[in-house]
C-alpha cells in the first residue's frame, strides 16, 4: 500500500512561491493543471465501464446506488445523488449520498469524523442495505478509515463495491471490487485535493450516474423527459423538447404537457 509520503495528492505543487504569483499568473497556472484531468480520465475509462455495467446490473434487479465519502469527496457525492431525482424523475432513494459526520457535515467539517472505521457501515445500516445495492466509496487519499470500513462490511455483506480514488496502490483501491484510480498529480496548492483530485472525482460521477440513467430509460434520444417540472425554467425546458421531439408550435406543447403531465407522457401520446 503507498504511505502518506508516496500519495501524488501529498506530493509538492509543480508551482513554487504561490503568493508572489500575479492574478493572471495564478488563474493561468490553476487552468493549466485542470486541463491534466480529464486526460487522467481518459486513462480509467475501462474501469468507469465496468463499475457502470456492474451498477446497472444490480439497479435493475432493484439495487440502489450508494456513495460514500467525507469532506470534499463526500459533499461531491451527494451533489450528483441529490440531482437525479430532479433531472431524470428517479425516487430520491434510488442514488443516495452519504457523508462521514452526517447532514452537518456538507456545510462545516466534522472533526475526525472520517477517521472512524465502524461509521461508515453504520450509515448504510441505515437506508437497510441489502445485498443488491452497489456501494462506491470515493477518497481522494484512497485511505479514509470511514469508506475503508464501509467497503470492508459492504463485501462480506455480499455487495458489490467500486472506489474513486486519486493516488495508485491504495487501501480503499485494494479494497474495492472494480476500483477506479484516477492519478491526477501533486495539487497546485500542496495537498489541496479539492482541486483537481476533487474536479476528477466529479467528473467520473457525472459519467457514472448519467451513464446509469440512460442505461435505465430516463432520457430519451438526448432529453431528460422524466425530468420534474419543478420550476417555471424547467416547464419551459419541457415545453421546447415537445415542440422539438413533435414539431409542433409553443400552444400545443403547453396543452400537451398540461394534459399528460410530464415531457416523456406528452411526447409518447402527441
Amino acid at each position: 500500500m503507498t504511505n502518506k509520503a508516496n500519495r501524488t495528492t501529498e506530493q509538492s505543487s509543480l508551482y513554487h512561491h504561490l503568493e508572489k504569483m500575479s492574478t493572471d499568473e495564478l488563474l493561468k497556472s490553476i487552468n493549466e493543471q485542470d486541463q491534466t484531468v480529464p486526460l487522467a480520465i481518459k486513462k480509467v475509462l475501462p474501469k468507469i465501464k465496468k463499475v457502470v455495467n456492474e451498477a446497472f446490473k444490480q439497479m435493475k434487479n432493484g439495487g440502489r446506488l450508494f456513495y460514500l465519502g467525507a469532506g470534499t469527496s463526500g459533499r461531491l457525492g451527494i451533489v450528483d445523488a441529490s440531482e437525479c431525482p430532479p433531472t431524470f424523475g428517479v425516487p430520491h432513494g434510488l442514488v443516495v449520498g452519504i457523508i462521514a459526520g452526517g447532514d452537518n457535515a456538507i456545510r462545516k467539517a466534522v472533526e475526525f469524523a472520517e477517521d472512524d472505521l465502524e461509521q461508515g457501515w453504520n450509515d448504510l445500516l441505515n437506508y437497510k442495505i441489502t445485498p443488491n445495492d452497489f456501494v462506491i466509496g470515493i477518497a481522494a487519499s484512497g485511505s479514509t478509515p470511514y469508506v475503508l470500513g464501509a467497503l470492508q462490511k459492504a463485501n462480506k455483506n455480499g455487495n458489490k463495491t467500486a472506489c474513486i480514488v486519486c493516488n495508485k496502490n491504495s487501501a480503499i483501491a485494494a479494497e474495492a471490487q472494480f476500483p477506479i484510480e484516477v492519478v491526477v498529480g501533486p495539487e497546485f496548492v500542496t495537498g489541496s485535493t479539492r482541486m483537481k483530485a476533487g474536479t476528477a472525482q466529479k467528473l467520473v460521477l457525472n459519467m457514472i450516474s448519467t451513464s446509469l440513467m440512460i442505461k435505465l430509460g430516463k432520457v430519451k434520444g438526448n432529453k431528460m423527459v422524466d425530468m420534474q417540472l419543478s420550476n417555471n425554467k424547467l416547464i419551459d425546458r419541457g415545453i421546447k423538447m415537445i415542440m422539438d421531439e413533435l414539431k409542433i408550435n409553443e400552444t400545443k406543447a403547453k396543452q400537451l404537457l398540461k394534459q399528460h403531465g410530464n415531457v416523456r407522457n406528452a411526447i409518447d401520446n402527441g
